[in-house]
């Protein structure tokens, strides 16, 4: 079971199907949010053997639900501490990408515009109007930057924050789809605001899928601390599954050196293991932060639907 945007090169599965003499299926449940409501309420009668693609904004509900087992895969020595949030191997990490604001090098560039350099630089009026950002709570990414606020802010103040992006022109969206192809100029050339919630992945993505082939990324990422906020992606087996033993070595095949670094292209995130080399793309055009903001998985669990609520609140009414 996994979110939507899972995607893996055919082959991969192919090699690992005839390896192991098994047939995989891949059961694709809506976003994250969507996919863990269908394990969990499904857990007494799963309908998979693994699941993909829980993030760290909803790794505790899924902990907190029992759906996994542990496994302590031989692969995780391969993989940096950072990144394995679960003590107990209950959900092991796969991949991370940083949730971003990326901008329109050819409009700040043209309008002799300076580029924001802070979460406060974007609250000042010569940026009026230029930001839109996804709904938090309909939008994966929206919701990261939302955390990001948090984190940066703190619980007292990020809603003085919000209210001050919304009276200097926020724009929101309810998804990343809208915000991208049809809000930012830099998308789709024709839309309104330069500066958009989404990855540092994107540039590189710019380039990859451009008509024409380019030299350089139209758009680049803000990458000043607490601007960004990273998403950890785990996989884990799902508590009684009848194939433990072929569940544990599919949980090694996406932890190991070739799914790793089918990654990027596939999914325009990070693999996880350190011994997955990134494609040319990303170590040209895809940047990464340097002190992305983050939260304490069990803090975002019990507090989310009240950040949402007040968020709601504060901005859209």
């Amino acid at each position: 079971m996994t979110h939507d945007s899972f995607a893996v090169t055919e082959s991969l599965i192919r090699e690992f199907e005839q390896t192991h003499n098994a047939r995989i299926t891949f059961l694709k449940s809506g976003d994250t949010g969507s996919a863990l409501n269908r394990a969990i309420l499904t857990k007494e009668s799963p309908q998979a053997d693994v699941f993909y693609g829980v993030d760290n904004t909803f790794l505790s509900r899924a902990l907190d639900e029992g759906i996994f087992e542990p496994y302590d895969s031989p692969k995780l020595t391969q993989i940096p501490d950072q990144f394995k949030l679960d003590a107990s191997h209950r959900a092991l990490p796969v991949d991370y990408g940083d949730v971003c604001i990326n901008y329109d090098k050819t409009y700040f560039a043209s309008k002799g515009l300076a580029v924001p350099q802070s979460l406060e630089d974007l609250t000042r009026p010569e940026y009026h109007g230029l930001l839109v950002v996804e709904n938090p709570a309909t939008s994966s990414p929206g919701l990261a930057f939302l955390l990001a606020t948090v984190a940066h802010f703190g619980e007292g103040t990020y809603l003085d924050y919000w209210a001050s992006l919304r009276n200097n022109g926020l724009v929101v969206v309810n998804d990343w789809e809208t915000a991208y192809y049809t809000n930012f100029s830099a998308s789709s050339g024709k839309g309104p605001q330069p500066m958009v919630v989404s990855y540092a992945s994107s540039p590189a993505a710019e380039v990859i899928f451009a008509e024409s082939p380019l030299s350089e990324a139209p758009t680049a990422s803000i990458l000043a601390p607490d601007t960004c906020f990273r998403q950890i992606e785990f996989v884990g087996i799902l508590k009684g599954t009848a194939k433990r033993a072929l569940a544990e070595q599919f949980v090694d095949f996406m932890l190991d050196v070739p799914f790793q670094e089918d990654i990027p292209l596939q999914m325009f995130v990070y693999p996880v293991n350190s011994q997955a080399k990134l494609p040319e793309e990303f170590l040209k055009y895809a940047q990464v932060p340097e002190k992305p903001a983050s939260l304490d998985p069990a803090l975002i669990a019990s507090k989310r639907e009240e950040w949402l609520k007040a968020w709601n609140e504060t901005v859209l009414r």
